[in-house]
């Protein structure tokens, strides 16, 4: 029943405690016999080596359990900046979000990350402050970082009792009952302590006075001195939190086991079913004609797809929510993104690493089949007799930074593209490609940590082990100076000889102007026939310049005289005289080196931005401008692709990870002068 069903995402910063938190949600639903530990690696969340040895999240894992005959489906997102893709794309089948702040360290960047998707997607949120019991843990400050870091509005429902090793249970201001907790998990209620008993009623007030502002009649009431009943205030948080009008705050300890049960009782009580998060929209296949399709069971069945499991055994896991209609145990599907047929057999529940055979799924039901042959994420899947509407996913981040692959072993070459297409159907967030001008297989990520755990798990599925190096730079080289030359191919064999004389004239272009070939043989020197052999010479030439053999761009070369041989001229010989026009040109015309510029965003607290600025001049990077977004400053700046190849991992050293940017390609610029000599002498030397 999609009433006493919730959709939650546990999502924040890494370290903040989300897997700890959905390991005692499993606990205290009896689900499992012990609390999984991530220090210990026994937890059922985080399962995968990669994630066992770095002790933290790098895919999103689901659970579904039930708490007070409800059913609630949880997801275990990532917080590392490596992986906050996969965080991005599986929000998008949550009906709402607890973010998870840690009560020492308060709102960190991936927290305000999260919480940006949260928005873009309409979730209601819920905050839950956790690690009261460590030390320096500080509930207030905690609660104001939250106040001046999101929107909608943090409002306090929870206050804690006690602090860091004395803290030991929780205030709920709704009902205004203290729970202290043994350590057994389950809140023993008690009298409001004294000491704290004002902050209480403080915290009370300010609670009714926002919850009220949500409903205009609770409001009217409120000001002219009616008290307000508990279950007044808790259906006007419901619908403040279902509008986004306001984000509750909740507190705990994860690891001690308090508070959690609350939090699960919250979920029930207050976070929406899918009834009630409401409609998807989508669109007409091959249309932008609006659909809009209802959580009804009796309508046709459309679901997306929002993750993908790649297994060298079990083969592709395919991930979706159903939006409307209903899912029998097996059948037929139509995949309406890529307009193919699917047919599954089994029809699984995702708990942790298993999955368990269902029988059936209705609308907001979170479920996985097995070995479909086309659909990967993003896809939108429907009855296969109603091909009826496309759902938009969501993008995944942009890569940040690449690494060349090579084969470790001979003749792994091409069981590498193959095992990593698989990979790259699990992570979208990874891109896989082959520069032709430098002829490396480029594998490009979020981070250095997402790219080496996926070449773990290369290995460790399929066997394919590989080697890291940074990418070669693809320069390339231009023309400074107006020439004109004579190519001249003539060769005398046995019989036919080989002769081919053409005169051009080479200049240079505007930068990303490209090649240009002007015909301009006039009375018939050299015949039409001929003249495209020399362009194609030309082109030939120029994929390896003068100066280190990178492709020369930006010049136009002016064909004007020549002559032929009645007998000895052909295609070929004007193509050799072509191509040696072109490389004595290129020696005359002062030849330089181009290297590509990258137009680079940086985004960063305030505190770090000398470094920063510094940073990217040290790498001859040029500010373009600043700009302010909230509490973060936004750099501009343009540099060269050479300077910024490690610039993840350098960032996040120079900010503590609190650092974010992106880099798209801009330009071709040339390279100084004493530069361009090492990077010369640099190539010759690698190819001697």
């Amino acid at each position: 029943m999609a009433e006493k069903l919730r959709n939650i995402a546990l999502a924040a910063h890494s370290g903040a405690g989300k897997t700890s938190l959905a390991e005692v949600m499993l606990y205290n639903a009896g689900v499992t016999t012990r609390i999984g530990r991530v220090e210990e690696g026994n937890t059922v969340m985080d399962f995968e080596p990669e994630e066992l040895s770095r002790q933290s999240s790098i895919s999103t894992a689901f659970h579904q359990f039930s708490w007070n005959k409800h059913t609630l489906n949880i997801m275990d997102t990532p917080g590392d900046q490596n992986f906050i893709s996969d965080t991005k794309l599986c929000l998008q089948a949550a009906d709402s979000i607890i973010t998870v702040v840690d009560a020492i360290d308060g709102v960190k960047v991936q927290t305000e990350q999260v919480w940006d998707f949260a928005e873009s997607y309409d979730l209601p949120c819920v905050l839950f402050i956790n690690k009261l019991d460590r030390e320096r843990a500080d509930f207030n400050r905690a609660f104001q970082d939250t106040q001046q870091s999101f929107t909608p509005k943090p409002i306090m429902v929870q206050m804690p009792i006690g602090a860091e090793a004395d803290f030991k249970g929780v205030v709920d201001l709704i009902g205004m009952k203290a729970y202290a907790y043994d350590g057994k998990g389950k809140g023993t209620p008690i009298d409001i302590p004294a000491d704290i008993a004002d902050a209480v009623e403080a915290e009370r007030e300010a609670l009714i006075e926002n919850v009220a502002e949500a409903d205009d009649a609770l409001i009217e009431k409120y000001l002219e001195g009616e008290e307000l009943s508990d279950e007044e205030i808790q259906d006007a948080l419901r619908q403040g939190i279902l509008d986004r009008v306001f984000a509750p705050v909740l507190c705990g300890s994860a690891s001690a086991n308090i508070g959690v049960d609350l939090l699960m009782d919250f979920v029930v009580n207050c976070l929406p079913n899918p009834l009630q998060k409401g409609r998807y929209v989508g669109h007409v296949p091959g249309k932008e004609d609006e659909v809009i399709c209802e959580p009804d069971p009796a309508a046709p069945f459309a679901g997306f797809v929002f993750k993908t499991v790649a297994d060298p055994y079990a083969g592709r896991l395919t991930i979706f929510r159903v939006v409307s209609g209903s899912l029998g145990k097996d059948g037929n599907i139509y995949n309406t993104t890529k307009d193919a047929k699917e047919r599954f057999s089994q029809l699984l529940s995702i708990a942790g690493k298993e999955q368990k055979p269902i029988t059936a799924a209705s609308p907001g039901a979170i479920v996985a089949v097995a070995k479909l042959k086309e659909t990967t994420t993003g896809d939108t899947i429907t009855d296969d007799s109603k091909k009826h509407v496309v759902f938009n996913c969501a993008e995944p981040m942009p890569t940040l930074i690449s690494y060349a692959m090579t084969a470790k072993s001979k003749g792994d070459e091409d069981k590498i593209y193959s095992s990593m297409v698989k990979l790259l159907e699990e992570d979208p967030g990874l891109k896989l490609d082959r520069n032709q001008e430098t002829k490396e297989i480029l594998l490009s990520g979020l981070g250095q940590v997402h790219i080496e755990s996926t070449i773990e798990k290369l290995k460790r599925k399929f066997g394919v082990e590989v080697l890291l190096n940074l990418p070669k730079v693809p320069y390339r080289e231009t023309l400074k100076k107006k020439v004109r030359v004579q190519g001249k191919h003539k060769k005398q064999t046995g019989g036919h000889g080989q002769y081919g004389d053409c005169w051009i004239q080479v200049e240079p272009k505007p930068r990303g102007t490209g090649f240009e070939f002007v015909d301009a043989i006039v009375g018939g020197v050299i015949p039409k026939t001929y003249i495209p052999a020399v362009e194609k010479g030309v082109l030939e030439a120029c994929d390896k310049g003068v100066l280190a053999g990178f492709p020369c761009v930006d010049f136009k070369v002016t064909l004007d005289d020549g002559s032929f041989h009645a007998v000895d001229s052909s295609e070929m010989a004007f193509k050799i005289a072509g191509s040696l026009a072109f490389k004595k040109a290129a020696e005359q015309a002062k030849p330089v080196l181009l290297e590509p510029i990258m137009k680079v965003t940086v985004t960063t607290p305030d505190e770090f931005m000398g470094d920063i600025m510094g940073d990217l001049n040290g790498r001859r990077g040029r500010v373009l401008g600043m700009d302010t977004e909230g509490k973060y400053q936004v750099i501009n700046a343009e540099v060269p692709l050479a300077e910024f190849l490690t610039y993840a991992p350098d960032l996040r050293s120079m900010t503590g990870g609190r650092g974010m940017y992106t880099m798209t390609f801009s330009h071709y610029d040339e390279v100084p002068a004493q530069l361009s000599e090492k990077i010369v002498e640099a190539v010759k030397a690698e190819a001697d």
